[in-house]
C-alpha cells in the first residue's frame, strides 16, 4: 500500500495537533482503497468544500473592507477553485502522504490535480471535526492568505469578459463546444471551443469543462488582442 508514513511532519506545517488522527489518516485515503476496507477522503471533502468557503469569505471581509460583493465574490470564485486547492496542496507536499493502492500510484493520481485538491478539502474538512471551526479558520487563513496578496486586483471571469466584449458590440452570446474529453477518469482533459459571430474561433484545454471553457474565452478575447479586464 502506497502512502504508509508517518504523519508527524505533515501535522507540524498543519499546526494541528490530532485529538482523533484518524480524521487525518481518512483525509489522505485515495477511494481506490475503499474495496480493502478503508474509508476515503470524499465524506470529509464534501465538509471540507463548505468550511473553506466560509473561512476564505471571512478573510477576504477582513483583507477588504472596502471592495464591493461582486469583487468579493470574484477573487472567492478564484480562490476556492481546484487549481487553488492544487496549488496549496502541492505547497504542503500533501502528495508524499496520501494512501493509495500500487496501481493508482503507478498511473501518476498522487500528481493528478483533482486529487490533491480533493484531498486539501479533506484536510480542512478532518481539521474542522477535530478542532472545530475556529482551527480550521486559522489554517486556511494561514494557507491561503499569500495567495490572496499575490493576485492584486480582483480577476474577471474570461467568460463573463468575452460575454461583455460581444453584448457591448451587440453580438450574439459567446457559444461553447466540447470538443474532445480524454485522458483517464482520475485527471481527465477537456477540449473545448468557443465562437463568437464573426470571429474565428478559439479553443481552450482543462481538467473540468468549466476550466477548458474558460481557458478557450481567455484565448478568444486575446486573439481580439483584448485582456479580461479590459473594455
Amino acid at each position: 500500500m502506497i502512502g504508509e508514513r508517518s504523519l508527524d511532519d505533515l501535522t507540524r506545517m498543519l499546526g494541528h495537533a490530532f485529538a482523533e488522527p484518524t480524521l487525518l489518516r481518512d483525509a489522505l485515503t485515495h477511494s481506490s482503497l475503499v474495496n480493502q476496507g478503508a474509508s476515503s477522503y470524499e465524506r470529509l471533502e464534501f465538509l471540507g468544500d463548505r468550511v473553506l468557503g466560509l473561512a476564505v469569505a471571512d478573510l477576504l471581509m477582513e483583507m477588504y473592507p472596502d471592495e464591493s460583493e461582486g469583487d468579493l465574490a470574484r477573487r472567492h470564485a478564484a480562490l476556492v477553485d481546484r487549481d487553488s486547492l492544487a496549488e496549496v496542496a502541492r505547497s504542503l507536499e500533501l502528495g508524499r502522504w496520501l494512501r493509495m493502492t500500487e496501481g493508482e500510484a503507478a498511473a501518476g493520481t498522487r500528481d493528478s490535480v483533482s486529487v490533491q485538491a480533493d484531498s486539501m478539502e479533506a484536510v480542512i474538512g478532518a481539521v474542522y471535526r477535530d478542532g472545530g471551526l475556529g482551527s480550521a479558520q486559522a489554517l486556511v487563513r494561514r494557507l491561503w492568505r499569500p495567495l490572496v496578496e499575490r493576485r492584486g486586483a480582483p480577476p474577471k471571469d474570461p467568460k463573463t469578459a468575452l460575454q461583455e466584449w460581444a453584448q457591448g458590440r451587440g453580438l450574439s452570446l459567446p457559444a461553447y463546444r466540447t470538443v474532445s474529453r480524454t485522458g483517464p477518469d482520475h485527471a481527465p482533459e477537456f477540449t473545448v471551443a468557443v465562437t463568437v459571430s464573426g470571429h474565428e474561433p478559439a479553443e481552450g484545454r482543462g481538467g473540468s469543462r468549466r476550466t477548458a471553457e474558460r481557458a478557450a474565452a481567455a484565448a478568444l478575447l486575446a486573439g481580439l488582442g483584448k485582456e479580461p479586464h479590459d473594455g
